[in-house]
C-alpha cells in the first residue's frame, strides 16, 4: 500500500494536470505549520489511502463523482474528517491542518464500519505499539489490566482472561484477527488463553456489547489480538525481543518479520517462554488464624513453558489480496491449588502437581477484494479452522483432557456509498465441537452451531455521525450423552451426618440417567449510536443497544466437579427438588438478555484530552451461579481411606447451581491525558463498576474501584514512565465470599534507543510491584493461595529492521 502511494506521487509530478481527472492533491500540517510525514489520507467507504511523502504532500486518483468523505489520521493527533465534492476533470488542491491528541487514536481493524477511541459511539480501546510491548505479560487479561474498564481473573499467572466491566467467561469472546480464538478459556479460570501479546500488532478491546460484529458471546464486549499473520502488503520489516524477569526467573524470547514481491508476501513470527514459581511477599497459604507472614514465599504449581510460531503468505493484486496462516501454539504450565495430595502435606515430588499440557494447532484464510461494481465496493472474507486439546496431567498421567475443533467462516459486502451511507451485509457462521473426558469432565461432549446475518451502517449529517446496526442468529446446542448421576450431595450438618454416612454410596453412585439434549435458540441484536460535534474539539456520544445471548453449552449441561473453580458444578438444565435432590429443571431455558446504554463526553484535541464514559446495564434472565450449601466427592481420594475419619470433609465440593436472575451493572470509566511539553504527560484514569441482582445481592468477584496515574518522559531516545494504580477495598460481596483489602501497586519503566551494525535497537529495564506490596486480585479464584507477584525487575532488548 506504501509504494502505491508513493507512485501516485510521482505519477502526480511528472504528468501535467488534465491527464489527472478527478483528482485530489494536497498537503498536510500540524498546527504549527510544519509538515506531517506518514499520515494516511483514505476515502471513506472505499479501498482509496495514500500517505503523504517527506513534504507532508499526497495525491488521491482515480475518484469518482460525487460527495466524498477523506479521513485523515496520523500517530499522535486527532483524526480529521473533511467533505470533497468531486465533478468531472476536475483537480481539486487541499490543505489539512491536524491538531494534537494526547490520547493515541487508533481504528479498530476488525468492524466493517469506522470505530475508535474518540469517534465512534460505541466505547472502544487500542493497545498497540510502545504500550503495548511495556504492557505485555504472559497471558491476556494481565496484559490488558491496566486499560480503563479492563479487568484480569488473574490465576497464579499462569492463565487469565480479561473481565470487561464486570462480565467474563462466555459474555466476553476473544478472537484472532476477527475470528473466535477458539480455546476453552470461557469455560474455566484455569484455562489459558492460546493466544500470544508478543508478536501482536496491536489488541482491540470493545468495550460493552459487541454482538453485532461477533454474535451473541460478544453480549459483554469482545477482545481482538491484531497480528499480520497473513501480510497485506510485501514491505520488508520486523521486530525481535528477548528478556529476563526476576520474580520468577522467566525467560522470554520472540520475533516476527514480513517480506516479499510485488505480489507474494510472506509472514513468520515465533516466541519461547519459560519461568519458575513466582515469588509473593506473603505466605500464599492462610494459616488457622486466617494471617500470612511476610518473607520469601512462592506460589507453588505457577510455573510454565511456550512456545509457538506462525508461517502465512498472501498473494497481492492491485484490488486485494488473498492469505492463508498456519500457527502451532503450544503452552505447560502448573494450576495452583490444583493438588490431590492430603491437605496440609508437602508436595516436594513433583508427580503430585497437576499441570496442563495445551497444543493448537490454527488456520486462517483472510482476504479482500475491492469492486468496480454499481453496488458493492468491497469484499472481506475471513476464514478459520482451529484444533485445540487442553490436557490435566496428574502424577504423571492424563486425568482429563479438553479438546475443542471450530470451523467458522464470515463474509462483509460493504457496498457503495448510497445517500452518504457507508457500511455492508454480514454473514456468520460457526460450528464447535467440544468435548472433555477424565474424572473432572464436568461437561458433557456437544457440538454449537450457529448462523448469522447482520446489517451495519452510518453516516455523517453535519456534525452528528449516526451508527445503526442489527443482528439476528440461529444457535444450536446437541449434546448426546447428557448424564444425570445420583450422587450423594449433603450438607455438613452435625445433626444429619451420622444418618447420611449409612448410606450405601456405591448403590447410589450406579444409579445414572443418560439422555439427549437438543435446543435451538434465535438471539437478536440491535444498536443506534450518534456522535455529536457539538463544539470545535468535543464530542458527545451516546449508544443504546439490546442484545440477546445463548447459553453456553457448561452453563446448562455442567454436572461434575470443577477442580479449577473449587466446586462441583451443575448446569441449568437441572434444579433441587423439594427435598433436596438434583433432578431435570421445570423451568424454561431461555435468552439472556442485555440492555445497555453508554454516553460518552470526549475532547479530542489540544494540549488536554479526556474520555469520560457512563454505561447502565440491565441483564434479565443473567445465568450464574449460586452456593446450594450441599457438598459433593470431587472424585478424588485425598488420604488413606483405612482409618479415615468418616466426618473428614476434604475430598468434597461445594455445589453450585447455574440460575437465571435479572441483574442491572453500571458504572463508569474515565482517562485524561495532559501533554505538559514536548517531552511531559500525565494520564490519569479511573473505573467502577457495581454489579447486583435487581431485587437485592450482589455478584460475586466483581473488580473493585481503581484509579491511577503515569507520569511520561519521552525523547527522540529515551522514553520513561511511572505508574500508581491503587485498588480500593472490595467489600460488596455474594454470599459465601469474603472482602478484599485494598492496595497500592507501583510500576516503572525506562527504555533506550541506540542504534548497532545499522541496527535499530531498544534496551529497557522494567520494575513492577516495587513497594513490594502485598496484592489479592478480588476477581480470582485464588485470591487466597495466589496472590499478585512480589518486586520484580524484567531487563531485555528489543530490535527493529
Amino acid at each position: 500500500m506504501k509504494r502505491r502511494s508513493q507512485l501516485a506521487v510521482l505519477i502526480a509530478a511528472l504528468l501535467p494536470a488534465s491527464v489527472l481527472a478527478s483528482t485530489i492533491e494536497g498537503v498536510v500540517l500540524n498546527n504549527k505549520g510544519k509538515v506531517v510525514t506518514n499520515a494516511t489520507v483514505e476515502v471513506e467507504g472505499s479501498d482509496l489511502k495514500v500517505a503523504t511523502d517527506k513534504n507532508g504532500k499526497f495525491v488521491i486518483t482515480e475518484l469518482k463523482n460525487g460527495l466524498k468523505e477523506l479521513h485523515v489520521v496520523a500517530p499522535g493527533y486527532a483524526h480529521l474528517h473533511r467533505d470533497i465534492t468531486i465533478t468531472n476533470d476536475e483537480n481539486q488542491s487541499v490543505t489539512f491542518n491536524l491538531k494534537r491528541s494526547p490520547i493515541e487514536v487508533i481504528d479498530i481493524e476488525a468492524t466493517p464500519i469506522h470505530m475508535s477511541a474518540m469517534e465512534s459511539a460505541s466505547p472502544v480501546s487500542v493497545l498497540s505499539g510502545e504500550q503495548l510491548r511495556r504492557q505485555q505479560a504472559a497471558t491476556l487479561g494481565d496484559s490488558l489490566e491496566k486499560l480503563p474498564g479492563v479487568n484480569t481473573n488473574f490465576h497464579g499467572k499462569v492463565a487469565s482472561t480479561p473481565i470487561i466491566r464486570g462480565l467474563s467467561g462466555p459474555r466476553v469472546l476473544i478472537t484472532q484477527n476477527g475470528l473466535d480464538v477458539s480455546d476453552v478459556s470461557r469455560v474455566g479460570p484455569d484455562h489459558s488463553v492460546a493466544s500470544e501479546a508478543s508478536t501482536a500488532q496491536q489488541i482491540e478491546v470493545l468495550r460493552g456489547p459487541a454482538t453485532l460484529f461477533y454474535g451473541s458471546g460478544a453480549i459483554g464486549g469482545v477482545v481482538n489480538v491484531v497480528d499480520n499473520r497473513v501480510p497485506t502488503d510485501s514491505t520488508t520489516r520486523g521486530e525481535w525481543n528477548v528478556e529476563h524477569n526476576s520474580v520468577d526467573n522467566q525467560k522470554v524470547a520472540s520475533f516476527n518479520a514480513t517480506t516479499g514481491t510485488d505480489s507474494v508476501a510472506f509472514y513468520a513470527d515465533a516466541f519461547w517462554r519459560e519461568a519458575d514459581d513466582y515469588e509473593v511477599p506473603v505466605a500464599a497459604d492462610i494459616d488457622s488464624d486466617g494471617e500470612g507472614h511476610r518473607g520469601d514465599y512462592k506460589v507453588e504449581n505457577s510455573n510454565e513453558e511456550s512456545d509457538g510460531f506462525t508461517v502465512g503468505a498472501s498473494y497481492l493484486i492491485d484490488n486485494g489480496f488473498i492469505g492463508l496462516a498456519v500457527e502451532q501454539f503450544n503452552r505447560q504450565y502448573g494450576i495452583p491449588g490444583h493438588t490431590h495430595g492430603e491437605e496440609g502435606e508437602e508436595h516436594s515430588d513433583e508427580e503430585e502437581r497437576v499441570f496442563a499440557d495445551l497444543e493448537q494447532t490454527k488456520v486462517q484464510l483472510l482476504g479482500e477484494y475491492n469492486l468496480d461494481n454499481k453496488w458493492l465496493n468491497k469484499v472481506n472474507l475471513r476464514a478459520g479452522h482451529t484444533d485445540y486439546e487442553h490436557a490435566e496431567i496428574e502424577g504423571g498421567a492424563v486425568g482429563t483432557t479438553f479438546k475443542n475443533e471450530t470451523n467458522e467462516l464470515r463474509i462483509d459486502l460493504l457496498h457503495n456509498q448510497f445517500s452518504e451511507w457507508n457500511g455492508g451485509i454480514s454473514f456468520h457462521y460457526k460450528q464447535s465441537d467440544v468435548e472433555a473426558q477424565g474424572e473432572e469432565a464436568f461437561t458433557p461432549p456437544s457440538k454449537t452451531e450457529s448462523f448469522a446475518v447482520a446489517l451495519m451502517e452510518e453516516r455523517h449529517f453535519g456534525d452528528f455521525l449516526v451508527q445503526l446496526g442489527g443482528r439476528i442468529e440461529r444457535v444450536t446446542i446437541k449434546a448426546g450423552d447428557v448424564l444425570l448421576p445420583n450422587i450423594d450431595a449433603h450438607a455438613h450438618d452435625e445433626a444429619q451426618e451420622a444418618d447420611e454416612h449409612d448410606h450405601d454410596h456405591e448403590e447410589s453412585a450406579e444409579t445414572i440417567r443418560v439422555f439427549d439434549v437438543e435446543h435451538e435458540f434465535t438471539p437478536i441484536s440491535l444498536s443506534a449510536g450518534v456522535v455529536w460535534d457539538f463544539t470545535p474539539n468535543y464530542n458527545l456520544g451516546l449508544s443504546v443497544s439490546r442484545s440477546e445471548r445463548a447459553p453456553s453449552a457448561s452453563e446448562l449441561l455442567s454436572f461434575g466437579p470443577h477442580i479449577g473453580t473449587g466446586t462441583y458444578e451443575v448446569g441449568a438444565l437441572f434444579d433441587l427438588d423439594e427435598d433436596g435432590h438434583l433432578g431435570l429443571s421445570d423451568q424454561a431455558i431461555d435468552l439472556e438478555t442485555a440492555n445497555n446504554v453508554d454516553l460518552t463526553l470526549r475532547k479530542t484535541q489540544g494540549d488536554i484530552g479526556f474520555i469520560l464514559n457512563a454505561f447502565y446495564n440491565q441483564v434479565d434472565n443473567y445465568y450464574y451461579q449460586i452456593d446450594t450449601g450441599l457438598y459433593a466427592q470431587s472424585g478424588h481420594d485425598h488420604g488413606d481411606e483405612e482409618g479415615a475419619d468418616e466426618h473428614d470433609h476434604s475430598s468434597e465440593l461445594p455445589v453450585y447451581l447455574f440460575k437465571t436472575d435479572d441483574v442491572i451493572l453500571h458504572g463508569f470509566e474515565a482517562q485524561i491525558a495532559w501533554q505538559l511539553t514536548d517531552e511531559f504527560k500525565v494520564d490519569l484514569f479511573s473505573d467502577y463498576v457495581r454489579a447486583r441482582l435487581k431485587d437485592g445481592g450482589d455478584l460475586p468477584r466483581t473488580p473493585p474501584l481503581r484509579f491511577g496515574s503515569e507520569l511520561s518522559y519521552q525523547t527522540d531516545k529515551l522514553s520513561a514512565h511511572i505508574h500508581v494504580t491503587r485498588y480500593q477495598k472490595q467489600d460488596r460481596t455474594a454470599p459465601q465470599e469474603t472482602a478484599t483489602d485494598g492496595y497500592t501497586l507501583v510500576d516503572a519503566s525506562i527504555s533506550y534507543d541506540l542504534s548497532v551494525l545499522n541496527q535499530d535497537m531498544s534496551v529497557y529495564l522494567r520494575g513492577t510491584n516495587l513497594t513490594d506490596t502485598e496484592a489479592r486480585v478480588h476477581s480470582s479464584f485464588v485470591k487466597d493461595i495466589a496472590p499478585r507477584p512480589g518486586r520484580s525487575f524484567a531487563l531485555g532488548i528489543r530490535g527493529y529492521f
